[in-house]
């Protein structure tokens, strides 16, 4: 049974090929492609955003521990992956503002699945729903995990043990690299990160055909189990006879968890028609669909459709009064928004008008004030030196007559 402690978050192999996305239909292959796809997002996101490693780090490592509770057909893997490197971003104290996220993403769709390379408009109500996506499945990731979100990574062991072991720079620069690409496979929620690190440094070494101390055994020294590091040599192995990772659409179109923004969706291969509940529109116009099945110029039964048959695709066409209806309804939204923003700008400027008069108000009383405290301070004065009254001016006046007669 899957557990969560403190130090790190483990599963087994048997745990692992039972998780909920074979448990939804989804294959093994599938699945491994799914996990490379997702970890590859976010490394090359957090080199986009400028992060540190180990922010890509943590980030692959939640990913992978979200998907060992939750299914990929349930929730976007490109949602998720966002979302990861956001939340990683925070714990390793690198945050970066949604915005920035968001705008990275998408670009990196788009230059995926050939998009013309546009800004994200950040004043779309797209944009709102994809922010709104995003901070929803951050809330799932953290109650999946329980709120423990600690991650230890096993680059400081293969420091350490490739300097105990006087290896040279090549070796260490090498082991390194083993250790990130460990973190694409699931090799970081079934070992602890010490069992990771030995196996890397064992087929660093093997790379290089550096000899290990056998007598006794170096990994004995590390507290670690050869059986275990021959698994994890074995998974690193088979890492790099993977092909590219790509996306694979297994989403079942939860509209509450997929991306309204056409970026986010898998682009078709042929911009059909689509038929949504006995509505005709053009696939370009409905972005929001999460599953958009694919069909060619033949009469084929298409190679994917809904299983409840809400989505189907058929011959390539365009709805003129689907486009039209469309255009006005992007109108009428175009127009709210402007309208909105207009009371906006015009909340703004009375606020702005407040706030002046206000500050006219405080400086006149603080005039008024240091007006009164002058005049105080100049009759203070008037009677400290007795030339403020009628009879100290008499006294001293008869004072002065008598200095003068004598």
């Amino acid at each position: 049974m899957i557990y969560t402690a403190l130090d790190t978050f483990y599963v087994s192999e048997e745990q692992l090929k039972a998780s909920p996305s074979r448990k939804d239909g989804v294959a093994e292959e599938t699945e491994t492609m799914l996990r490379l796809y997702g970890c590859e997002l976010i490394q090359e996101s957090g080199i986009l955003l400028r992060l540190p490693q180990a922010v890509m780090a943590t980030g692959q490592v939640l990913f992978h521990r979200f998907y060992c509770k939750k299914s990929f057909t349930r929730f976007n893997v490109k949602r998720v992956a966002a979302s990861c490197v956001w939340l990683a971003a925070k714990l390793e104290e690198s945050p970066r503002k949604i915005r920035d996220v968001l705008s990275v993403f998408h670009r990196m769709e788009c230059r995926r699945e050939n998009y013309p390379l546009v800004l994200l408009d950040t004043t779309s109500k797209a944009y709102e729903e994809m922010k709104v996506d995003l901070i929803r499945t951050e809330r799932h990731l953290l109650k999946e995990m329980g709120f423990i979100c600690h991650v230890e990574h096993p680059h400081k062991f293969v420091l350490n043990y490739l300097l105990q072991l006087k290896a040279p720079l090549e070796l260490i620069q090498e082991g390194w690299n083993l250790a990130n690409d460990s973190l694409r496979t699931t090799l970081c929620v079934r070992f602890k990160s010490e069992v990771v690190a030995c196996g890397v440094v064992y087929a660093a070494a093997r790379r290089f055909r550096y000899p290990l101390p056998e007598n006794p055994p170096w990994w004995l020294i590390f507290q670690a189990d050869k059986a275990e590091i021959d698994v994890v040599c074995k998974v690193l192995a088979l890492l790099y006879q993977q092909p590219k990772a790509h996306y694979v659409d297994v989403s079942k179109g939860s509209k509450s968890f997929v991306l309204s923004s056409s970026s986010w969706d898998p682009p078709p291969d042929v911009q059909g028609k689509i038929t949504v509940n006995g509505t005709t529109a053009g696939a370009v116009l409905v972005p929001s669909v999460a599953a958009i099945v694919s069909a060619d110029t033949k009469d084929e039964a298409p190679p994917m459709a809904d299983p409840k048959g809400e989505i189907v695709a058929e011959k390539p066409a365009i709805d003129g009064e689907g486009v039209e209806k469309t255009k006005e309804k992007d109108e009428k939204d175009r127009e709210k928004e402007r309208e909105r923003d207009a009371r906006r700008d015009r909340d703004r400027e009375e606020r702005r008008d407040r706030e002046k008069s206000r500050d006219r108000e405080r400086d006149r009383d603080r005039e008024r004030d240091r007006h009164k405290d002058r005049s105080h301070r100049k009759d203070s004065r008037r009677d400290y030196t007795g030339y403020s009254s009628d009879k100290s001016r008499y006294h001293s006046s008869r004072s002065s007559d008598r200095h003068r007669h004598h």
